[in-house]
């Protein structure tokens, strides 16, 4: 992580070049407009001496903690489901209603937030959000009615969570990355399944102890510290410090200045669906979140406890899913940087509709190797999709790809709010959640075709030099 590409101050701190695929601080020194400062219309001095630490580790660090966080605050009501539904008597209907409108207000969101961190900044987007997270969990402890639910972790949450949906790590790596962006995507995907290891299993332990109302005082008590460490150490770009963005050898192009977020976000979404790779991302990334936080993130831990599995049981391999995630989703970062993203697309979801297929065949009242296998199989490739997505979002839309993953992103919600809603009706009227995950399957068999159906732009990111 030592930094050799960050600029090394003006001319006059010129030095010899670095080895071959690093440039030396002479090279980086010249000035990218008058009096040797980045971007032209920036005139902060570059500090005379490169960290030895790229500033670019610390922003993905800041992130990772709020993706693991927000991970955490949307897996909560999943284990609530049944303590609902035993105090209040509400439908498994019912209560999916709320998940429903989080989904798709976490999706609709997305590319606004990405076209407002723009306009207003990261920090500033973020604390909100977080911020608005803690106030709907809060108030749903006093709740007595489904439309409260609704209104507090549906639109509250949802918005809340919304604003630090895949925007946000895309911007991030955008912003912060040239090098090694496949790979930091994937790390920051990753945090939710890492969010979900801590939050499941201490939500599923408080909810049973202790009842539903305690996980939503320590998730909105989670989400007010969370705010602190993006105050403390949270920047908007390279620039603000004096650096390059970290594997770039020359300054970035000076974001236009845009005070119209909404009209860019509408703009971009206007753009990008006149061409036929925008359809085919947006229609595929919804199966992805029809079969991964529709499904299987909503209705996994009641579908096992309806074969006799404890929620705490349920809970914990919903986490261990969460653990092969993480290995799964930056293996696949790993593997974005490297091989095409559409193949591997193909791939995932052809090994995520054959392991739904099985799943009615696994449960059981006991924990099992069958299961267990699932759990492993099926957590390597939870959001593995995320990145080749991310890269081919950036291949076909270049700067405003952020914006239009926030966009596609809207469509992964989508789906994961219809499934979600109609696998609670589902399970009201035939007493089960088989034909659910059959049709899951047949879903990501129609995603497989859509991803055949991409074709690859050039890799212009090979030309970015890999740095160690």
């Amino acid at each position: 992580m030592n930094e050799a590409n960050a600029p090394t101050g003006t001319a006059a701190a010129a030095g010899p070049a670095g080895p071959a695929g690093s440039a030396g601080p002479a090279e980086l020194a010249a000035p990218a407009g008058p009096a040797g400062f980045v971007g032209a219309a920036d005139t902060r001095p570059l500090p005379a001496r490169a960290p030895r630490v790229h500033y670019a580790w610390v922003v993905a660090g800041v992130a990772l903690v709020v993706l693991l966080g927000s991970a955490g605050f949307r897996s909560t009501p999943s284990l609530m489901m049944d303590a609902l539904h035993t105090e209040f008597g509400w439908s498994m209907g019912t209560i999916s209603s709320a998940t429903s409108v989080n989904l798709t207000l976490y999706g609709l969101t997305a590319p606004f937030a990405a076209a407002l961190m723009d306009r207003f900044g990261v920090r500033l987007m973020v604390v909100c959000a977080l911020l608005t997270i803690s106030v709907g969990s809060g108030l749903t402890m006093l709740m007595r009615e489904p439309w409260q639910l609704v209104l507090c972790w549906g639109v509250l949450v949802g918005l809340g969570s919304g604003s630090m949906a895949g925007a946000f790590a895309t911007t991030i790596t955008g912003r912060w990355f040239r090098a090694r962006q496949g790979l930091v995507t994937g790390v920051l995907t990753a945090a939710g399944a890492a969010g979900n290891l801590v939050f499941l299993p201490l939500g599923a332990w408080l909810v049973e102890e202790h009842g539903w109302r305690s996980a939503v005082v320590v998730v909105s008590l989670a989400a007010s510290a969370v705010a602190v460490p993006v105050l403390l150490l949270m920047r908007e770009r390279p620039a603000d410090l004096g650096l390059l963005p970290y594997g770039a050898t020359e300054p970035p192009p000076v974001p236009a200045a845009d005070g119209r977020a909404l009209a860019r976000s509408l703009r971009v979404l206007r753009d990008a669906a006149r061409t036929r790779a925008f359809w085919l991302l947006a229609a595929s990334f919804a199966i992805c979140g029809a079969t991964t936080a529709g499904l299987v993130g909503t209705h996994f831990i009641p579908a096992a406890h309806d074969h006799g599995l404890p929620v705490t049981t349920a809970a914990s391999l919903l986490a261990l899913i969460g653990v092969f995630d993480v290995i799964g989703t930056v293996a696949s970062g790993w593997f974005t940087d490297r091989f095409d993203a559409g193949r591997l697309l193909v791939l995932y979801y052809a090994l995520r509709g054959l392991s739904l297929l099985l799943l009615p065949q696994l449960f059981a009242g006991s924990l099992e190797p069958p299961i267990l296998a699932f759990v492993i199989f099926y957590g390597l490739d939870w959001v593995a999709t995320v990145p080749p997505t991310v890269a081919l979002c950036r291949q076909y839309f270049g700067e405003d790809a952020p914006i239009v993953f926030g966009w596609v992103l809207a469509c992964h919600q989508i789906g994961a709010a219809v499934v979600a809603g109609l696998a609670g009706v589902a399970r009201d009227r035939l007493g089960d959640y088989d034909l659910a995950w059959y049709l899951a399957g047949g879903l990501c068999a129609v995603a497989v075709l859509l991803c055949l159906a991409l074709r690859t732009p050039g890799r212009t990111d090979r030309a970015v030099p890999a740095l160690i």
